[in-house]
């Protein structure tokens, strides 16, 4: 049995209005990938941001490698062998690697720095990773899974016995996933202690050795991973059994409401052609670098094409900008929510309303009245957690967030609506709901076209599927006739209709 490392007994903590951690305890032993897992909301970001340092708990204690750690600050925290590998990664871009990986605790001689004896340093600890590069890069010219190597080398340069991965697999290509979990396997046999974040499943059960589940601030469970199956995790996770995972289809396709014909975009889009009917999910699935974001970037205006048309209700439309698209009812969720999607520093209604400033400011001014009534609606209709409409949207959980994102473009009453990546970092409780809202909207008569990486999600969700690679539509499947390997097939640039024969 391995020696525990770490203890966190009855940890409570309370924002206020909320408790977000009730007596919550959790450990990890030494060399092993814990997974901590729950829904959005569950209180896990909050657990690991009182160990980081971050936040303070209100009552109970940690106790790391036989001391008792008090209050202490992150930098505190990290000295004493405690590292964290956030979701945004935390990288000064215009450094290169090893300028990166000493931040703060550069090599000096004398009163200069000693770059040479930092880019060996560094340039060994990547090697011991098994990455061979140049230390000399700026970070910004990196893959992201590049630069998440570079936050597990500034972890390891600080001799960390424990690291903690908030959803390190997020952004990250498949390729790039493979990668992760043979250096994350690595650490592991030298020792290393990981808390493993992620909504996962299927990484989960891959690398951790064991799990537990929080739920609504308390804790649930701790089990070893291989005594459980991905039905009883979910049914710790949700408090219910997820047989309906997906909802059923029941709509009836409507009438055409948009046409693409040949878009063009010189080395990202090559002659792209189809149609999108009202009430139907069109899912648009294949490979990191297929072309789908940069597809849907160009039908909404906010990438400029090179060739073709866009047809909308049997008229051209001329879309040279996001507000042309917006007036012609369309809608666009971006895959990052909150860069793109959101502004963090406003509250909920601010965000809600953002693209109805005009509809509820006639004469240059808001009416407050109208203002609320639509984000009241909107709130209690697609049921966002929040104890206040004047909440920051920051304070929202993934899922809810999301939901704000979907609920400003359903309030605009947009015909059709492009979801890119919609459940991205979303636990399954929350994805379920998304499905439900999705389901509702097409149902009523709106179109969605639903950019997933997620093969499960874009069979269980789609209505009718489109396959890209380099750029291309390479296949159309009814959803009827679509399976895995079909989609597989077509991105990976097949066009034939044969199929690979699968056991």
């Amino acid at each position: 049995m391995a020696r525990e490392i770490l203890t966190m007994k009855n940890i409570t903590k309370n924002f206020p209005g909320v408790t977000a951690l009730n007596k919550v305890s959790f450990n990890c032993l030494e060399g092993e990938v814990h997974a901590l897992m729950g829904e959005n909301g569950a209180g896990k970001s909050t657990l690991m941001k009182i160990l980081s340092g971050a936040y303070q708990q209100d009552d109970g204690q940690i106790v790391f490698l036989d001391h008792v750690l008090g209050h202490k600050t992150p930098h505190e925290i990290q000295e004493a062998g405690i590292a964290t590998i956030y979701q945004e990664l935390n990288l000064i871009p215009h450094l290169n690697i090893s300028e990166n990986i000493f931040l703060g605790r550069e090599m000096v001689r004398g009163r200069l720095l000693n770059r040479k004896s930092m880019r060996r340093a560094a340039h060994e600890i990547m090697l011991n990773m098994g990455i061979d590069i140049d230390v000399t890069i700026p970070v910004d010219q990196l893959s992201v899974g590049e630069q998440q190597m570079v936050e597990i080398a500034k972890a390891v340069s600080r001799e960390a016995k424990l690291i903690i991965m908030d959803e390190p697999t997020a952004a990250l290509s498949e390729h790039e996933v493979r990668f992760l979990t043979t250096i994350i396997r690595s650490m592991k046999s030298k020792g290393l202690s990981i808390v493993y974040i992620s909504h996962r499943m299927d990484e989960v059960f891959e690398i951790a050795d064991r799990v537990t589940v929080l739920k609504d601030g308390r804790f649930v469970a701790t089990t070893p991973i291989d005594q459980i199956d991905k039905a009883a995790l979910i049914c710790m996770m949700v408090g219910r059994e997820m047989n309906d995972y997906y909802p059923e289809r029941k709509g009836v396709r409507g009438g055409k409401i948009m046409e693409v014909k040949n878009l063009t975009r010189k080395k990202v889009l090559k002659d792209i052609s189809f149609d999108v009917y009202r009430g139907e999910i069109l899912g648009i699935a294949g490979l990191i670098g297929a072309g789908r974001t940069e597809l849907a970037r160009a039908i909404f205006g906010a990438d400029r094409v090179d060739g073709g048309e866009i047809i909308i209700d049997g008229k051209k439309a001329t879309i040279n900008k996001p507000l042309d698209a917006i007036n012609l009812g369309l809608g666009f969720a971006t895959e990052d929510r909150k860069t793109q999607g959101l502004i963090l520093k406003m509250s909920v209604r601010k965000n809600l309303t953002l693209p109805l400033l005009r509809r509820i400011s006639p004469f240059s001014f808001i009416q407050l009245r109208k203002e609320k009534s639509v984000v009241k609606e909107y709130i209690d209709r697609i049921r966002i957690k929040t104890h206040s409409m004047d909440v920051l949207v920051n304070n929202l959980s993934g899922g809810n967030q999301q939901k704000v994102v979907l609920a400003k473009w359903l309030a605009m009453k947009c015909g059709l609506i492009i979801l890119d990546e919609p459940t991205r970092g979303i636990d399954v409780g929350a994805k379920r709901e998304i499905y439900e809202l999705m389901r509702q909207m097409a149902s009523q008569g709106t179109a969605i076209i639903m950019i997933s990486s997620e093969m499960e999600e874009v069979l269980g969700v789609s209505d009718r599927i489109l396959v890209m690679h380099g750029g291309e539509i390479t296949g159309e499947l009814v959803i009827e006739n679509a399976t895995e390997e079909k989609i597989m097939w077509h991105a990976a640039g097949e066009r034939s209709e044969l199929q690979p024969q699968c056991e």
